[in-house]
């Protein structure tokens, strides 16, 4: 059973340090918050993944049917090891107490939640084998949608939007950056446009926009203050000019899209250590991703930073 983060520090109780590590990592990332987990046992998980299904049709009597059979994808997806040291002198600690090892420590989980965030989206194995595939390389053929053909992008259409919602089975979250939620909500209050907008709060009573039912999910910045998901892309016609963003279509449930785990992350308080008079935490987590279906996620491209048409 898949469970997300924060229903996962439910389950700690018994270990303090942990469950909290674990809340933190959920409130600091809307997309982390919201992705379930899959326990696997060893280093990978091989699956199979739905490409066509097997043909049906009416038959007259006496007929015979088509034989047909549908398509299946094997798919294998190998654990990256995520995580981090956090040494904090004992002489900060002992000059302004134990609270500043806490929130050392909060930032250290930060700074790790906003970097799988980063590569959630934008992982490339090929530039870094370390690192598993985020949805940008992932994410082809059909799925992958234009939002228009000129050379600085075009405007969001919430037309083109719609479709690509259309485009995932069972879509559970839209992903975008802020500027882009910005241009939505704006839209909702455009009578010529208005964009079918409401808002709810989530688990940990942040105000969340939806747009069809479809919960935002905020992409910001990653741990060194570079901006996941921005205006800084290719638009369709490939000329020069990177300006241009995305918004995903991703359904976050079993058989879609799941995070993969060895277990929930280890979190450690090693104590002093002997080569310097420091005490050190240490996180470390076995994780990866997993798109299960071929209608799993879109990806609507090429929107300029624009106000949204019909």
């Amino acid at each position: 059973m898949a469970l997300t983060l924060y229903e996962a520090s439910k389950l700690n109780d018994g270990d303090v340090l942990r469950q909290s590590v674990i809340e933190m990592f959920a409130e600091n990332s809307d997309l982390l918050a919201a992705m379930p987990f899959e326990d696997i046992p060893g280093g990978s998980l091989s699956y199979n993944q739905e490409g066509q299904l097997p043909g049906v049709a009416f038959r007259g009597y006496n007929e015979a049917y088509s034989e047909s059979t549908g398509i299946l994808n094997p798919q294998t997806e190998v654990l990256r090891i995520a995580g981090g040291d956090l040494d904090v002198d004992k002489a900060i600690i002992k000059t302004r107490g134990e609270g500043v090892r806490a929130s050392h420590e909060a930032m250290k989980v930060k700074a790790l939640s906003l970097y799988l965030t980063g590569k959630l989206i934008n992982g490339d194995s090929l530039t870094d084998p370390r690192e598993f595939d985020g949805l940008r390389n992932r994410i082809t053929g059909p799925q992958l949608i234009p939002n228009g053909t000129t050379s600085l992008g075009d405007p969001l259409s919430l037309a083109n939007l719609d479709a690509a919602i259309d485009a995932v089975d069972n879509p559970t979250h839209l992903l975008m950056s802020k500027a882009m939620r910005r241009r939505l909500t704006a839209s909702a209050r455009n009578m010529n446009v208005a964009g079918d907008i409401r808002f709810e709060l989530n688990d940990f009573g942040k105000r969340v926009a939806v747009y069809n039912d479809l919960p935002i999910l905020i992409v910001d910045y990653d741990d060194v203050g570079s901006r996941i998901i921005d205006f800084n892309e290719a638009s369709n016609n490939a000329t020069p000019g990177a300006v241009a963003t995305s918004i995903y279509v991703v359904s976050l449930q079993e058989g879609m899209i799941t995070g993969l785990q060895n277990g929930i992350m280890d979190v450690e308080d090693l104590g002093e250590i002997d080569s310097k008079p420091v005490l050190r935490t240490r996180i470390d987590w076995l994780i990866g991703m997993a798109i299960m279906h071929g209608r799993a996620a879109a990806r609507l491209w090429s929107i300029s930073d624009a106000a949204v048409v019909v």
